[in-house]
C-alpha cells in the first residue's frame, strides 16, 4: 500500500480498526484559494463569491450561500456541464455593508448529501481525516475588508 491508499483512503473507527480504501467523497466544497487574503474595495453589491463544489456519491444538486454566518441561506448560480464526481464552480453576488461577516457555502449532491456545520462534524473529522471531511466552508471579512479563512 502507498502512503495516499492508508493516510487519505482510511477512516479511523471509535474502536481502533480502520475501513481502508474508501474512495467515495461526500458533497464537498471550498471558496476559490484566491479569496484569502484578498481585502473588499468599497461597499454595496460585491458580483462574486466564488467556489468549487463536489460529491464523490453522484452530482452536485446545489449550492447555497450565506453572508451572515449561516442565518439565512440562498442559492448560488452554478456554472454548467453538471456531470457525476466532478467539481463544478458556483458563484453568487453578496452586499457588503462594510462590517465584518461571515460568508459560507455548503453543497447537496443528488443523493440528498449536504455539507454539515464544521463543530458537528468536528468529531467525524478526527475520525475520518481531511479527505472525507464535508463541513461547510467559510470565509470571514474583517472590517477592513480583509479575507481569511475560517471554521465556525
Amino acid at each position: 500500500m502507498t502512503k495516499d491508499e492508508t493516510s487519505k483512503y482510511t477512516i479511523l473507527l471509535k474502536d481502533e480498526k480502520a475501513w481502508q480504501f474508501v474512495f467515495p467523497m461526500e458533497s464537498k466544497i471550498r471558496h476559490h484559494a484566491s479569496v484569502a487574503g484578498t481585502t473588499l474595495r468599497g461597499t454595496g453589491i460585491l458580483p462574486d463569491f466564488p467556489g468549487q463544489a463536489w460529491s464523490g456519491n453522484g452530482s452536485i444538486r446545489q449550492v447555497d450561500v450565506s453572508a451572515d454566518g449561516g442565518r439565512s441561506w440562498a442559492p448560488a448560480a452554478l456554472q454548467g456541464p453538471i456531470l457525476p464526481k466532478a467539481p463544478v464552480r458556483f458563484r453568487a453576488a453578496w452586499q457588503w455593508n462594510g462590517g465584518p461577516a461571515v460568508l459560507q457555502s455548503r453543497a447537496t449532491d443528488d443523493t440528498g448529501m449536504c455539507s454539515q456545520r464544521a463543530r458537528s462534524s468536528a468529531t467525524s473529522a478526527a475520525l475520518r481525516g481531511v479527505y472525507h471531511y464535508n463541513a461547510i466552508a467559510s470565509w470571514r471579512i474583517d472590517e477592513k475588508g480583509e479575507a481569511s479563512n475560517v471554521y465556525v
